[in-house]
Order: C-alpha cells, then sequence, then structure tokens
C-alpha cells in the first residue's frame, strides 16, 4: 500500500518517510487506512519499543508518514534467513515484543496486524513496531467490527468467526510469532482462514513447542501456549502481565 524513503533534513539526518502509492491516492479505503495509522502513532506515547513518530500530511497531495530512521530487518527477513541475531537475542526480542505491544495497548489501542513483517529488529537486538494501519481503540468491552482485515495466519478464533474482539486478539497473535521464531513452524497451519480456524478449533493443536524444541524452557512453552488458548478468557487478560512473565521466565 505505501513505499518507504530515506529522508534528510537540511542537517543531513535521516528519517523513514512512508508515502501512499501514488496509484492508490484515490483509493478512499487506503487512504482512510493510512491516516489511521498516521494518528494512531501520533497518539500512542513515545517508546523505545515502537518506531517514533515526528509528523504526517501531504506531500504534492499524496498522504506521508516521517518517521524516525531504525536501521534493520523485519522479523520475518530475519528469520527466513535465519539471521544469528535471532540466537543471540531471542529472550530479548520476546520480551520487548510483548513491552511494544503493552504500549500499545496503554495508548489505548489494539494493533490488530502483530505479526513478523510488523517488527523491526536491529543488529543489536533492538526491537521496534510498526505499521498501525489497521489499529483500533480499544473497547470498553469486546466489540464486533464492521470490518475484518488482518492477517488470517496470526488472528484469534474469535476474529476468524467474525465475534466480538479486544485487546486480547493482540496476545493470540503474539503467541503465533512467538510459537513459529522458537519452532519453525506455525501453531496452526492452513492456507486459507476456514483451514486455519480449523486447525485452531482441533484439540490436537498447537503442538507442545517443546515437542519441536527441545530447548524452550518449560515456563515459556507455558507462556507461548496460555497466548494461544481459543478462549480469550484464559489468555493473559493484559499483555503488561505477559512482559512480566517473560521476564521472570528468562531471568532477563
Amino acid at each position: 500500500m505505501s513505499e518507504i524513503w530515506l529522508a534528510t533534513d537540511s542537517r543531513g539526518k535521516p528519517y523513514a518517510l512512508r508515502k501512499l502509492k501514488n496509484d492508490l491516492r484515490f483509493n478512499l479505503l487506503a487512504r482512510r487506512r493510512f491516516a489511521r495509522g498516521c494518528k494512531v502513532l501520533s497518539q500512542i506515547g513515545e517508546s523505545e519499543h515502537i518506531v517514533g513518530y515526528v509528523e504526517h500530511g501531504r506531500l504534492e497531495g499524496v498522504p506521508y508518514l516521517l518517521m524516525d530512521y531504525v536501521e534493520a530487518d523485519n522479523l520475518k527477513l530475519l528469520f527466513a534467513r535465519q539471521d544469528p541475531v535471532l540466537a543471540e537475542n531471542v529472550a530479548q526480542i520476546l520480551i520487548d515484543c510483548a513491552a511494544g505491544l503493552n504500549d500499545v495497548h496503554e495508548s489505548g489501542f489494539i494493533h490488530l496486524d502483530f505479526k513478523p513483517e510488523n517488527i523491526l529488529v536491529t543488529r543489536n537486538g533492538n526491537v521496534r513496531l510498526i505499521d498501525f494501519d489497521l489499529a483500533q481503540p480499544i473497547p470498553a468491552r469486546p466489540k464486533k467490527f464492521s470490518k475484518n482485515p488482518g492477517t488470517p495466519g496470526y488472528m484469534a478464533p474469535e476474529q476468524l468467526q467474525r465475534k466480538a474482539i479486544d485487546a486480547r486478539a493482540d496476545i493470540f497473535a503474539y503467541g503465533v510469532a512467538a510459537y513459529e521464531l522458537l519452532s519453525n513452524r506455525k501453531p496452526f497451519p492452513g492456507e486459507t482462514p476456514a483451514e486455519i480456524l480449523a486447525a485452531q478449533l482441533d484439540l490436537s493443536n498447537p503442538i507442545p513447542l517443546r515437542e519441536h524444541n527441545p530447548n524452550v524452557p518449560p515456563a515459556l512453552e507455558k507462556i507461548v501456549l496460555k497466548c494461544l488458548e481459543r478462549d480469550p478468557d484464559r489468555r493473559y487478560l493484559m499483555s503488561g502481565i505477559l512482559a512480566r512473565e517473560l521476564q521472570n521466565a528468562l531471568y532477563l
């Protein structure tokens, strides 16, 4: 939906400039989503685990978002090439992802597209969450949204079934990403939303993490599987609790 450019100011300081693609400039849905992502990021408090907001507006009629420049790759790319930065920093990455998600929730929003492509990791293993185009205000109680955008492989069962959701849908998505990072496979395989939902509702899934990777500490396995509970009431109530449990389990 957008392009990312490297921009510099008059002093040579680098920034990341995100610009809506020219062929979408008259697409109202794309413009609304882009604008929402800009507004949400501008309202999230400063966080060391979320890409920094600078400004947004229009450039020759095309919407843009100016952000801090981060020298990093997304988690999906690092995972695909089995980059050593993952093995060296996996515990801190897991904790920082949960902390970043908590900062999003504390600012009053559900991310709704938490996945490896939207997690930047620097060469030092520092994490920055990006892409808030699908984010929504956290409802006072679980709410059924009129539209259901997102990435099916990381959606919670209640999302795929078009039921009411809240911030615990993000915690489920975190569990999928963490399981994938630690086991090299998805907890609920499938090519279509229907196949993924069927795998989620199959009581034989997910296979315990340690059957794929015996090096995963039992306490960490328990945390990830709690995030992946089918019933949102059995998941962590808040991402802040998840982050603290991860710190305790990983001794960081």
